[in-house]
């Protein structure tokens, strides 16, 4: 007999509440807030075909559908307490289903965190998952305040850097062939990103601005310096890669460093000053940081080469209806 919604329901999502007082299979959750803080929400959709292909694993699938949620909570600094989850099915196939909540589970036990509602529905497949934080009141990390004189740093990989997703992209879209063990490892970087929350909790009260690198590091900066009525001097020679983005010809290494997008780490501001309170929060997060450019109080963004010479501004955070 086919499985019905609420056996799928029963069967692959629901678990037993830890910190919820009441989770999956009401109308509602119900969430006790911790006296002092204030949430912090957000939602992001994943629609095949424009968000994620066909050939991704399910478990993978599952993973990167919460993960950049989390994404989005580290960069405000908060600690995920749990998620929803809508997910539209073109139909029941319990091997996928198996695999989606496989990702899905294993990131959010990683991080203390449970479902705790949402919904099915037959159609073309995508996930749409809101994630709920919380900060302490008046803590929380915002695009608002970075100031003239800041340092700009982008957190990345120990051992690599940002832009190996995009480089995969171009791989599944014929632009260049990797060898096997490389292409595996930018397309885990494309499929299994890392939310930095241990990192956006720990840069509160360091950090003067954040947001996660989703749609590309120009774009992304561009909503910081527009909220923040500053502008910017990136040091593109400066930004973090891995051997393998570093070995790709210079303007392919560019366009993935500067328009890559799907990175999913932090890009902050800090005070020059706050150095070693950045470097120490890196650490006990156990990722990296580098220092990429400078907030200048002249609106606009200037990207430089290792001399200093200006390189032309081709490059545009993603848009879903322009792209």
């Amino acid at each position: 007999m086919a499985l019905g919604e609420f056996d799928l329901i029963g069967r692959y999502f629901t678990r037993p509440a830890r910190n919820a007082v009441l989770g999956v299979g009401d109308d509602c959750a119900l969430l006790a807030p911790t006296p002092g803080c204030h949430w912090a929400v957000t939602s992001d959709m994943l629609v095949e075909g424009r968000h994620f292909l066909p050939t991704v694993s399910p478990r993978r699938l599952g993973h990167k559908a919460l993960a950049v949620n989390l994404s989005d909570l580290a960069a405000c600094g908060a600690r995920p307490v749990a998620y929803t989850l809508a997910l539209a099915l073109p139909r029941v196939d319990e091997v996928f289903l198996a695999g989606l909540a496989e990702g899905l589970h294993g990131l959010a036990d990683a991080h203390g965190i449970e479902l705790v509602g949402g919904d099915t529905t037959a159609g073309p497949l995508n996930l749409c998952i809101t994630a709920i934080g919380e900060v302490p009141a008046g803590c929380a990390l915002r695009r608002d305040g970075a100031r003239a004189g800041d340092v700009l740093w982008v957190s990345h990989p120990t051992s690599g850097g940002i832009g190996d997703a995009r480089l995969a992209l171009e791989v599944f879209r014929g632009r260049l062939a990797l060898p096997a063990e490389a292409f595996e490892s930018v397309r885990t970087a494309m499929e299994c990103p890392q939310p930095r929350v241990a990192l956006g909790r720990a840069l509160v009260g360091v950090a003067t601005s954040a947001i996660d690198l989703s749609d590309g590091l120009c774009g992304d900066l561009g909503h910081i310096l527009g909220r923040s009525g500053v502008g910017a001097r990136v040091q593109a020679d400066a930004v973090p890669r891995s051997p393998v983005l570093a070995a790709q010809p210079r303007d392919l290494q560019l366009e993935c460093l500067l328009a890559g997008g799907d990175d999913y780490e932090l890009l902050f501001t800090a005070p020059a000053s706050a150095e070693a309170r950045v470097r120490a929060a890196a650490q006990s997060a156990g990722v990296a940081v580098t220092p990429i450019g400078r907030i200048e109080s002249e609106p606009g963004l200037r990207v430089v080469d290792a001399r200093g010479q200006a390189l032309p501004l081709q490059w545009r955070g993603f848009d879903h209806f322009a792209s």
